[in-house]
This record gives structure tokens, C-alpha cells and sequence, in this order.
């Protein structure tokens, strides 16, 4: 009976999703159709219900739309140059340098606006121009944007690891912010890495070296933004507030940041902002909310059981096992958006990682790198496609440039596996573990 309710859930949930039913109704709509294996229909219909009101009980939650709004103002409000110029500061005069701003940039854009497109339209869409007038291959420089996009997301604040640790049972959302750091870094350092040796085969130019005056004002104009992540991390370690209240602190200091010193967002532009914010929000929250009834209908099912028995069937080895997991998010990452697929397959995978003696923040942190991975892989990578139409590169003449990427990627990926200190070192040494 099991099996049959497994197929029906998950047949149910890719058709429905390949028709093109939105993410969260297929998760609603397939739901139901498995449990009326289990229930009457009146009982399936109400428990679905009465789960997906119970997902949203959570204090925790009111975090998303705090970090979601912050996240919009800064998109609009002049940070993103200001990152662009501090970055150039720092890395200019390495070989290939506006590659490495782009990378640099979209490290600290990604962390601080919470969004892998938004740092990929923004930093992208201010250094393409440049780039091409430097003598820089298109194709080569929508690589290194996209490929350098989604490192952000790792970078706290976070809204992935956040709804990751309410998926998982509440995981701190400090230790996950914080093991974020290093890989996230590493992820970064690993396409500068490719991006220094295709720059040096091709002759790309090193900046000028830029003034005292120059290197000094570029830090002062960027200060403010990066003080942001100060803050809020700042505050949540030293047991300040709390990560929900960090992210409304956020939103107060974006607003003033924004609208009365930058003064890039205009008193007018607040309503569309709010109103995007609201559409985002209610996105997430609905998927969320029917998500938790899909894992209550699969642990009810004993679906994770099922595919444990699976997979250690495979191998009795946990680095066999670990690879395999690995390979499963990253196809997964490729047709599903990170929310969803962290509030479907945690309750899978994580019991299966426990039983292999992993940390739960370990695996978190393991889970959204392969997830991010996704967002630049047809055909649902959404950073891919942004980054295309920013400079007109058709996508299938930007796959070979990726491909080294990939590679960089593929290995940074491994290394966050299988040594687990690069994301829990700092969680430990700060005694969040």
C-alpha cells in the first residue's frame, strides 16, 4: 500500500508540475490524491487543511517577509554600485579583474538582498556594459555572473536556511547562518579560481591601480550596506534579538539606508515595493504551508523509510551513500526551485544523514550549495535565464563557457561533503554547537 501511495504522491506532483500547474497547488493537489488512499475524501480534504494552517503557526515564519521586503528595497536602492566599487578596489588588479568584481560583487549583493537573480540582474547589468568594452566574451562574462550569483544565498542572512530549519525541526538558525560563511566563500574563491586562469589565457586587463583617495571613499560609499550584515549577525549572536526580530530590524535599517540616505527608492515607489513584497511572500508562505502537509502525508506513508531502505540497499558505505544523495539534489535543483525542494526532500534525507552520524546544520549547509547549483542549469534555472537576458547571450552558446564552472562548483560541492569543519568551524568556535 505504501508503494502505491509514494507513486501516486510523487506522479501526481511531476505531471501536474510539467503541465504547468503552479509548484504549490501541485503540492496541495497531489497530496490530497495520496491520502485519499489513506482517508475518506471529507477526512483527506480536512487534514490537508488543518496541516497547512499548522505549517504557518510558527513565530519563526514572520521572518520571510521582514528579510523579503529588505531584500526588495536594497535591490532598488543603489547598493549594488557601491558593492561594484568596493569590489573593484579589492580584487582590480588581479588578471581579469572585472570577472573577479563580478564575483566579489555578486558575493556580497547575493548575501545582503537575500536573492540569487536579483544579484545576477544587478551586478550583471552594471559591469556587462563595462565588460564588453574591455574586450571581455560575452558569453565568458554571463558565465562568471551567473556561475557567481547563487554563492550569496549561503552567505547569511538567509531565507533558505531559515525555512530549512523550520523543515528540519528547528535547527538554529544562528549555526545555520554561520556555517554558511565558508562555504559560501569557498564556492566563491573556487570560480575566481577559473576565472583567473581563462583571464590569464586570454590577456584579459588588470585595472588601474586605483588612489588612496579613491579606495577610501569606495569603502566609505559601501559601508553602510555591509554594516547591515553586522547587525543582524551582530545582534543574533550576541543574543540581542532573535533571527525574527533581526529581520525586522533589517527592514528599518534598508528603509533609512535606502530611502533617506541613498535616496535611490522615492516615497512613490514604496507601494509597488510593498505590493511585490506581499506576492513573494504569499508565494513562499502557500508553499510552505501545503508542503508541510505533503511531509506529514509521506512520513505517514513511511516514503522516507522506503528510500532509505533504498539507498542503503545501494551501498552500506556513508560515502557512497552521501555521493548519492548529493546527485539526487543536484537533478532535483534542476527542475525545482530551492523552496520547495528543501520542504520535500528534508524530511527524506535528513533522517537518512543522521543515521550516517551528520550533523543536521552540516547537512543543511550540504543541501542548499547542491540546491543553488540548480538555479544555473536549464531548464528551470532561473539565475541562468537572467543572466541571458541581461546580455543577450543565447543559453545555448553559454553551456561550454559554464562548463568549467560546473566543474569548480562540482568540487567545492565535495569538499563541503566530506569535510564537514568547513561548515561547522565556525558555528563551534562562536560555542553555537
Amino acid at each position: 500500500m505504501e508503494t502505491y501511495i509514494a507513486l501516486t504522491l510523487f506522479g501526481a506532483f511531476f505531471v501536474l508540475v510539467f503541465i504547468g500547474v503552479p509548484i504549490s497547488f501541485a503540492i496541495g493537489i497531489a497530496t490530497v490524491s495520496s491520502m485519499l488512499l489513506m482517508f475518506p475524501w471529507d477526512v483527506a480534504v480536512i487534514t490537508v487543511s488543518q496541516r497547512l494552517a499548522n505549517g504557518l503557526d510558527n513565530f519563526a515564519l514572520l521572518a520571510i517577509p521582514f528579510f523579503i521586503f529588505a531584500g526588495t528595497l536594497m535591490n532598488s536602492g543603489g547598493i549594488a554600485i557601491r558593492l561594484i566599487n568596493l569590489a573593484q578596489i579589492m580584487v582590480g588588479r588581479i588578471p581579469g579583474s572585472l570577472g573577479h568584481v563580478n564575483v566579489l560583487a555578486n558575493m556580497m549583493f547575493g548575501s545582503i538582498s537575500g536573492s540569487a537573480v536579483a544579484a545576477a540582474a544587478a551586478v550583471g547589468g552594471t559591469l556587462s556594459p563595462i565588460q564588453n568594452k574591455e574586450g571581455y566574451d560575452p558569453a565568458f562574462s554571463t558565465a562568471v555572473n551567473v556561475s557567481s550569483c547563487i554563492t550569496g544565498l549561503l552567505i547569511p542572512p538567509s531565507n533558505v536556511l531559515i525555512v530549512f530549519s523550520l523543515t528540519a525541526g528547528g535547527v538554529s538558525v544562528a549555526s545555520l547562518f554561520m556555517a554558511g560563511y565558508l562555504p559560501g566563500i569557498l564556492m566563491g574563491l573556487s570560480i575566481m579560481l577559473v576565472c583567473w586562469i581563462i583571464s590569464r589565457r586570454r590577456g584579459y586587463p588588470v585595472s588601474a591601480r586605483p588612489t588612496c583617495a579613491q579606495a577610501a571613499k569606495a569603502f566609505l560609499d559601501a559601508l553602510p550596506s555591509l554594516l547591515l550584515v553586522i547587525i543582524v549577525m551582530g545582534g543574533i549572536l550576541g543574543g540581542v534579538f532573535t533571527a525574527t526580530e533581526a529581520s525586522a530590524i533589517a527592514v528599518v535599517y534598508t528603509f533609512v539606508l535606502s530611502v533617506l540616505i541613498y535616496r535611490e527608492v522615492k516615497w512613490r515607489d514604496l507601494p509597488k515595493l510593498i505590493l511585490d513584497s506581499v506576492v513573494t511572500t504569499s508565494i513562499v508562505l502557500l508553499l510552505i504551508g501545503f508542503s508541510v502537509g505533503m511531509s506529514w502525508a509521506m512520513t505517514n506513508a513511511d516514503i522516507p523509510y522506503m528510500i532509505s531502505d533504498a539507498l542503503m540497499g545501494v551501498s552500506d558505505n556513508p560515502l557512497v551513500i552521501l555521493l548519492l544523495i548529493n546527485i539526487v539534489l543536484l537533478i532535483v535543483g534542476i527542475f525545482m526551485d530551492m523552496t520547495p525542494a528543501v520542504l520535500i526532500f528534508t524530511p527524506i534525507f535528513l533522517p537518512i544523514a543522521q543515521d550516517l552520524g551528520m550533523d543536521p546544520v552540516h547537512f543543511g549547509i550540504m543541501m542548499v550549495a547542491n540546491l543553488c547549483v540548480g538555479l544555473l542549469t536549464p531548464p528551470v534555472g532561473s539565475a541562468l535565464f537572467v543572466g541571458c537576458s541581461i546580455t543577450g547571450v543565447k543559453i545555448q552558446n553559454l553551456i561550454k563557457p559554464l562548463l568549467p564552472f560546473y566543474a569548480a562548483l562540482f568540487v567545492s560541492l565535495m569538499m563541503i561533503t566530506y569535510i564537514p569543519e568547513i561548515s561547522l568551524f565556525i558555528p563551534r568556535l562562536l560555542g553555537l554547537m
